[in-house]
């Protein structure tokens, strides 16, 4: 069946997008705003677009009244923030963040959250998190024009990684399902583990096949 998302409202388009385009890393993120308040959000329009830069991509859509998310102001106004991925421990805090607080409010305390400080940038790391980047921004996006949803370019400074799941720091070989790292799917609420896995290896060209250099 076809739909023409230029002709759907938009609660339709994000459903048919976000029940589709699954599952989706959290970026549980932690901005300061300008007078020095903490904020911690999760948000799933999020990942990692390149290595040379490091660079990790967030889409920050408007508050359901209208106007940026706390977010997307503090990051847009500083510049900094830190990425932090949620491991299922941490479920129940990141939703909590999920809150539509007024500006004021530190979600990072309301979530009763202990934080790190970051080594580069003024927003803190989440202690919890099996692995942080702190970031600054590198491009602002406006899609649909200044005032609407906003898309951050960042780039990654450091990477924390929590010592336990490092097993190799020479060859930054990490151990990734150990993290029990969650993800977002379909629908409202709904969540997924890092359980169920299937590996595939690679194909090469042979160097002997039409088209290999000589």
């Amino acid at each position: 069946m076809e739909f023409d998302l230029r002709a759907l409202e938009v609660a339709k388009r994000y459903k048919l997008l976000a029940s589709s385009i699954t599952p989706r890393p959290i970026a549980w993120v932690t901005s300061r705003s300008a007078d020095g308040i903490h904020n911690a959000a999760p948000y799933s329009f999020f990942n990692m677009m390149g290595s040379d830069p490091p660079t990790v991509v967030l889409g920050l859509m408007l508050r359901p009244e209208g106007g940026l998310k706390d977010s997307a102001v503090n990051i847009t106004t500083t510049g900094e923030f830190v990425i932090n991925l949620v491991c299922e421990a941490d479920a129940e805090a990141m939703n909590l963040t999920c809150i539509d607080a007024p500006p004021e409010v530190d979600e990072c305390a309301l979530a009763g959250l202990d934080l790190l400080p970051s080594r580069l940038v003024a927003p803190p790391r989440i202690a919890s998190a099996p692995a942080s980047f702190e970031c600054r921004v590198l491009e602002t996006v406006y899609p649909g024009g200044e005032g609407g949803q906003v898309i951050i370019i960042g780039e990654v400074l450091v990477a924390h990684i929590a010592d336990r799941f490092v097993l190799d720091r020479d060859r930054c070989h990490v151990d990734t399902l150990a993290m029990g790292l969650i993800g977002r799917v379909h629908g409202a609420g709904w969540y997924v583990r890092m359980t169920d896995l299937f590996q595939m290896d690679r194909p090469v060209w042979p160097k002997d096949a039409p088209g290999s250099e000589a």
